[in-house]
């Protein structure tokens, strides 16, 4: 059944309905038993302990999960063979509370159960007038069914989609639904083709909308999931939450590790086994030590330090005015490489504005708050003949009525004519209201004590009527001003000798003297064009999608920059005429889409997605919602957005600002920089610790006896405090300043591009050289006098604070690409202050006797903790060396 293709009785016909007596009792019985009440279906939303357990499903959890499950078995059975304990106790239940309080993260940021459906249904009118058994009643919305018959007026929303049978003056605001910015006129007796979009069935109203003007009967065609409004939510209920680029990428990195630690301890297992022989116990200890060797090996800190770096990162969202409702999405925005932004509230100010002036004989001009003369008298004419209003309530406009009537009578007020002052000085003595098909409303005001009758509408009818004017130039003026997709409305008069008793638009609006044009437009915001531009520079497509109508869609674009040479501009009937093979060919080229439909939008972000980009959809209508929720990240609108929207999005803009986004995509780039730095770090120490306890126990062990320096809580200890404290700190470093002149890094781009590979593998052995030179020095030094044997406890010791010290190093090392003389040693005030607490910490295990002996370590000479700390300073002289002959380059998207 296509309605809006239809004839009303024909339609009424089809649903078995009579639009003087409605539906039948039994009828409505049928009805609903047959579609059911009007309602919205419901997803069902996950429970918190659902959401919880979800937490878990990331690879590096699971690794996580199984080294403490490791780590407990180690600590067990070190328990069983030498005793138990209690400080190797301690590490797979600090694992244990690593990967909780991560996942408790991760649930209080994402808490936000899905809104989209709920909101939805709220929009839904809660009572509906419907015309039952002949007679007229009130009823809850949800009882409609097809076939019933309804009125509306003013003020109302709609309850169900229907069909127009009879109208008088009626206009629907669409916007949410279409993205129009202007209420939709409605004719019961237009003729609507088949394929016609939502925009242009004049016939039709539509669930959700809601009616601004005149008054109208009609019969319903669909409810609850059947109308538009529900097949936006079922479109909302299938579409699934993709992952973001982060996710993958931790994802892949989590098995990249999960192999590699595999691999390391099977080579460490062999080597062992074949120098120590068969023997079973040699089998459990050597077992037991490629064990320990894969605990060392996982960075359990790293998740829950890229939670928390991501959290720091929603904090400073806040503060630039966007509300993060998925952590990941900090990144991901950032990682943008397409925006696709709706039009209406977004690009524009969803508000109808003044902006030319023509009167006759003259010549069009730009309005800016001042006018004179016959400018002026038009303005004040045109202010006289309406009946939209603009209060202003501390220092805010709030507009009610015709958008285009609240334009003109804002324009007026600006230049000086005061509405209300108009309307007491030159009172209203008779009308004429607005008629479709008359295209025209006129008012008679008392003016210089005659009546004088005041007529605004349609330039084409106001011509054939007038007789007084210089028409012909009026017309090119208003070919002119259409042509760049301004709203046209004309303003002409007429002296009357008398009030008229029964006015008649055959007495009042022919024999006009024409006055002049407005032209009117939903501006683009001031901020857009600069925000644009930047986006371009930062090599970011930006795309208009819009369901207003494409003339309009492409002169803002033009005006923003969006539109540029050999851009296209399409509408979505053309859309829905292209193949996807077609549409693949000539996505890149389309910058603007005109009068789309939800599904038409969907289609263009799958499609940016299948080329590998990251696309971000803004938008604040309900028609919005659905690509808001398929693209990599959607962006809602928090003043103009609708609930649908918010709900659907991942990130709210509090201000409604474009040029907000400008700075939530530098602050995402920023942020995975940062995530890059703390993996960077994280890697590089954890690899040098895994490097230490192969050699030393491979190579060492076999030649000269030292084995592995270290013991569980010496590794548990660097792995939480010197790596996460300035993890932590590098995760809050500043965004660098020229981020924005970089393109957006690739969909698929490796966490290691760009040199961060070669930095970990560098850093990395620089470690393992510098603390296995502190090792073998310690041991050799300290060797008993008498037998010559050497000091593994002395050799542990130096490599314990070298390790622990050199990885504070390297936490500057990773601070930025650039050198550090360049951007300042103590720039990063949190990095100076977890260096000051890791050092203190550190000197506390080094200096306090009875710690000391806990950590299985002894006190040296004065002059090898001098030694130590020279060795611990080398990593960061290389490095400032790589980076002065270009080995380590800076992140370069350019």
């Amino acid at each position: 059944m296509t309605p809006h293709s239809q004839n009303v009785k024909d339609v009424l016909s089809e649903l078995k309905t009579d639009e003087i007596k409605g539906l039948t009792s039994a009828q409505v019985e049928e009805n609903t038993q047959k579609f059911g009440l009007n309602k919205l279906e419901e997803k069902k939303k996950k429970g918190i302990v659902a959401r919880f357990l979800e937490q878990f499903t990331d690879v590096m959890i699971i690794i996580l999960l199984i080294a403490a499950a490791i780590s407990l078995g180690v600590a067990i059975y070190e328990g069983v063979t030498h005793g138990f304990d209690i400080v190797e106790m301690i590490e797979p239940f600090l694992i244990l509370a690593i990967v909780l309080i991560n996942a408790i993260m991760g649930v209080v940021q994402e808490s936000k159960a899905e809104k989209a459906l709920d909101a939805l249904k709220n929009m839904s009118a809660p009572h509906a007038r419907v015309i039952r058994d002949g007679v007229e009643k009130i009823i809850m919305s949800a009882e409609l069914v097809p076939g019933d018959i309804i009125k509306l007026e003013a003020g109302d929303f709609v309850p169900a989609d229907a069909r127009l049978i009879k109208s008088v003056n009626l206009k629907s605001e669409e916007s949410a639904l279409t993205g129009e910015s202007v209420p939709s006129e409605k004719f019961a007796d237009a003729e609507v083709k088949e394929k016609a979009p939502i925009g242009d069935r004049t016939n039709m109203v539509f669930s959700g909308c809601s009616i601004t003007y005149g008054t109208a009967l009609a019969v319903v065609t669909a409810t609850g999931m059947q109308t538009e409004m529900g097949k936006i939510a079922g479109i909302l209920a299938n579409e699934e939450e993709s992952k973001t680029p982060l996710q993958e990428k931790l994802a892949k990195l989590g098995s990249l590790l999960g192999i590699l630690v595999l691999g390391i301890c099977f080579v460490m297992f062999a080597v062992q086994i074949i120098r120590d022989g068969f023997d079973f116990n040699n089998i459990i200890e050597a077992f037991m030590s490629a064990i320990s060797l894969a605990v060392s090996a996982i960075p359990e800190g790293l998740p829950a330090v890229v939670t928390i770096v991501l959290s720091i990162g929603v904090q400073r969202m806040v503060k630039r005015n966007a509300i993060i409702r998925r952590l990941p999405a900090v990144e991901t925005l950032g990682s943008s490489s397409v925006i696709c932004s709706d039009k209406t509230g977004t690009l524009t100010q969803n508000r109808m504005t003044l902006v030319k002036t023509y009167v006759d004989g003259g010549e069009i001009l730009d309005f800016e708050g001042s006018a004179e003369g016959e400018t002026y008298k038009m303005l004040c004419y045109g202010s006289l003949c309406s009946d939209g209003k603009v209060v202003f309530e501390n220092g805010a406009e709030k507009h009610i009525g015709d958008p285009t009537e609240t334009a003109i009578v804002l324009a007026a007020h600006k230049a000086g004519g005061v509405q209300d002052e108009l309307n007491a000085k030159h009172p209203r003595v008779g009308e004429l209201p607005f008629d479709s098909d008359r295209k025209l409303m006129t008012t008679v005001n008392m003016i210089d004590g005659k009546p004088v009758a005041i007529v605004k509408g349609a330039f084409d009818v106001i011509a054939k009527r007038t007789v007084k004017g210089d028409i012909e130039k009026a017309r090119i003026a208003c070919d002119d001003m259409s042509s760049n997709a301004l709203r046209v409305l004309a303003v002409a008069y007429k002296e009357l000798d008398e009030v008229p008793a029964n006015p008649s638009f055959e007495e009042l609006e022919y024999d006009l003297t024409f006055v002049g044009l407005v032209g009117m437009i939903d501006p683009p915001r001031p901020e857009c064009k600069v925000a644009v531009a930047t986006c371009r520079q930062a090599g970011i497509k930006p795309v208009m999608i819009t369901g207003d109508h494409i003339v309009t869609a492409t002169a803002i674009a033009k005006e923003l920059g969006i539109f540029v040479d050999g851009d296209k501009a399409i509408t979505g009937a053309q859309l829905d005429e292209m193949s996807d093979e077609e549409l693949d060919r000539e996505v890149r080229n389309i910058s603007v889409y005109a009068r789309v439909s939800p599904e038409n939008k969907i289609r263009i972000v799958k499609a940016w997605q299948k080329k590998g980009e990251v696309v971000s959809m803004t938008g604040d209508g309900v028609n919005d919602a659905p690509a808001l929720k398929a693209a990599d990240i959607g962006c809602a609108m928090g003043i103009t957005g609708t609930d649908v929207a918010k709900g659907a999005a991942d990130m709210t803009l509090t201000d409604d600002n474009f040029a907000t986004i400008v700075e939530a995509v530098k602050e995402g780039r920023g942020i995975f920089e940062n995530i890059k730095k703390v993996v960077g770090f994280l890697l590089s120490t954890n690899l040098a610790e895994v490097l230490v306890v192969f050699i030393s126990t491979v190579i060492l062990g076999s030649f000269v006896g030292l084995g592995n320096p270290f013991i569980p809580i010496q590794l548990l200890w660097i792995n939480l405090v010197t790596d996460s404290l300035p993890a932590i700190a590098l995760g809050m470093e500043a965004v660098e300043n020229d981020i924005m002149y970089h393109k957006p890094k690739h969909k698929n781009e490796s966490l290691f591009a760009h040199g961060l590979g070669v930095k970990i593998a560098l850093n990395g052995v620089l470690l393992t050289v510098t603390t296995l030179t502190g090792y073998v020095l310690g041991a050799i030094v300290m060797k008993n006098p008498v037998t010559g044997a050497l000091n593994h406890d002395a050799g542990s010791t130096m490599a314990f604070m070298i390790l622990a010290m050199s990885q504070l190093v390297q936490a500057l090392n990773m601070r930025t690409s650039h050198s550090l003389f360049k951007v300042g040693f103590f720039s990063n005030k949190t990095m100076n202050l977890s260096l000051l607490v890791c050092a203190a910490l550190t000197a506390i295990v080094l200096f306090i006797p009875g710690v000391v002996t806990v950590f299985g370590m002894i006190m040296l000479d004065w002059w090898m903790y001098l030694v130590g700390l020279g060795l611990s300073l080398l990593p960061i002289l290389v490095m400032e060396i790589a980076k002065a002959v270009g080995f380590i380059k800076s992140h370069a998207h350019k």
